[in-house]
C-alpha cells in the first residue's frame, strides 16, 4: 500500500504523523511511504532521516495526497486540502467532525474513508489514540493558565503554588477524564489548591484513592459548578463526550460571578468547547478577554511542544497505521473493533451515531459499511 504524510498546514501545528522509525516499520512490511519535504521538520525530523528508513520525499502536498492509498495526518483536513482528497481514499487523523457541519459535508462529499483517531476505542472504553494528547494537553493547560495568570499577560498576578505565608491559586478543573487527571496532576503538584467536578461518583472515588490531599473531589451539577468557579483563579474545561460535541457547562452569565483577572482554558474546544463565550484560538493569538476573564482557546494546544507531542501519538498510532496498511481497510476493521469504532464516513455515508446528532444526519452502522463489500476500498 501507498501511505502518504503530508506536511500539517493548520496554523502553528508543528506536529508530524509519523516518524522515520514508523516509516521504517512500514517499508519494512511492504509499503511504499511518500512524505512531504519538510513535514517532520517542526518536530525535529529532517527530510533525509526520512529517506535512511526507505520512504520516498515528495516536493509537495499535491503529489502526497494524489499517490497515497492512505493518508496519515495529525489535524483533520482543513479547506485548502478537501479537492485533494479522492473517492475511496483512507484518511487516518484526529478529526472531531461534531465541532463542525462545514467540514463533516465536505468529508461526506469527498467519498473518503475517514477513520477518527478520536473514536478508536477499545472494550474497556480507553480511547488509545486519543489518550497520549489528552495527557499533553492536560499538561500544557496548568503550564498556559499558570502564564496567562500573570499581570504582565492581564491575569491576577498570582503564583499557581503560592508561597509560604500566601495561599496558592485554586484551580478548577471541569472533567475527571485523561484531561483533567493530568491537568490536577500538574496543577497539585505545583502546590495548588485543585478542585475536580465529575459527574461519576464512580470516578469520583477513583480519583480520591489516588489524587494527593490538595485535591477535592466534587460532583458536578450547575449550582456546585458556579460556586467553585466563583473563587477560582484557572478554570480547565476538560470534558469529554467521544465523537459528540461537548457539552456549554459555562454560560456568559456566569462569567459574572467570576474573578477580574481570572483564566479559563477550555481544552473541549476541538469538539466545540464547554464554555459558550469560547472560540478557537491559535498559538500565535492564544487568548481573548470576555467580561474580563482571560479566555484561551487553542484547539490544537499539543501543537505547541511538538516533538513530544508527535512521539507520544505516534507510539500510540503506528500499530493502527500498519494494521490499515496490512489488511486494507475494510479488512483491518472487521478484524479490530477497536478501529471500527473509529470508523466515521464512509462511501458518502455517515457512520458516527454522535456527529450524525450534532448536525441532524442520516446515520449508517460502521459495520454495514465493512461487510457491504468484499473487496478492499
Amino acid at each position: 500500500m501507498k501511505i502518504g504524510i503530508p506536511k500539517e498546514i493548520k496554523t502553528n501545528e508543528n506536529r508530524v504523523s509519523l516518524v522515520p522509525a514508523g516509516a521504517e516499520a512500514l517499508v519494512a512490511a511492504g509499503h511504499e511511504v511518500v512524505v512531504e519535504t519538510g513535514a517532520g521538520q517542526g518536530s525535529g525530523f529532517a527530510d533525509e532521516q526520512y529517506v535512511a528508513a526507505g520512504a520516498r520525499i515528495a516536493a509537495d502536498a499535491d503529489a502526497v495526497w494524489a499517490a497515497a492509498d492512505l493518508i496519515v495526518k495529525v489535524k483533520e483536513p482543513i479547506a485548502p486540502e478537501w479537492p485533494r482528497i479522492r473517492p475511496g481514499q483512507v484518511i487516518f487523523t484526529y478529526f472531531h467532525f461534531a465541532a463542525s457541519e462545514a467540514l463533516t459535508r465536505a468529508h461526506i462529499a469527498s467519498g473518503a474513508v475517514c477513520i477518527a483517531y478520536e473514536t478508536v476505542e477499545l472494550p474497556s472504553g480507553e480511547l488509545p489514540l486519543l489518550t497520549p494528547m489528552s495527557e499533553v494537553a492536560g499538561r500544557m493547560a496548568v503550564q498556559e493558565g499558570a502564564k496567562y495568570l500573570e499581570k504582565l499577560y492581564g491575569g491576577r498576578g498570582i503564583l499557581l503554588g503560592g508561597v509560604p505565608g500566601v495561599p496558592p491559586a485554586k484551580v478548577v478543573i471541569l472533567g475527571g477524564g485523561m484531561v483533567g487527571v493530568n491537568a490536577a496532576k500538574m496543577a497539585a503538584g505545583l502546590g495548588a489548591s485543585v478542585v475536580i467536578l465529575d459527574v461519576s461518583l464512580e470516578r469520583l472515588r477513583h480519583l480520591s484513592d489516588v489524587m494527593p490531599a490538595n485535591v477535592q473531589l466534587i460532583f458536578s451539577n450547575h449550582h456546585n459548578l458556579l460556586e467553585q468557579i466563583a473563587g477560582a483563579d484557572l478554570v480547565i474545561g476538560a470534558v469529554l463526550i467521544p465523537g459528540a460535541i461537548a457539552p456549554r457547562l459555562i454560560r456568559r452569565v456566569d462569567l459574572k460571578t467570576m474573578r477580574q483577572g481570572a483564566v479559563i482554558v477550555d481544552v473541549a474546544i476541538d469538539q466545540g468547547g464547554c464554555v459558550e463565550t469560547m472560540y478557537p484560538t491559535t498559538h500565535e493569538n492564544p487568548t481573548f478577554v470576555v467580561d474580563g476573564v482571560i479566555h484561551y482557546g487553542v484547539a490544537n494546544m499539543p501543537g505547541g511542544v511538538p516533538t513530544t507531542s508527535t512521539l507520544a501519538l505516534t507510539n500510540a498510532t503506528l500499530p493502527y497505521v500498519l494494521q490499515l496498511a496490512n489488511r486494507g481497510w475494510r479488512r483491518a476493521l472487521q478484524e479490530s473493533p477497536a478501529l471500527l469504532k473509529g470508523l466515521n464516513i464512509a462511501d458518502g455515508k455517515l457512520t458516527h451515531r454522535k456527529v450524525a446528532e450534532a448536525f441532524g444526519l442520516d446515520c449508517h452502522p460502521a459495520e454495514s459499511m465493512v461487510d457491504e463489500h468484499s473487496a478492499e476500498g
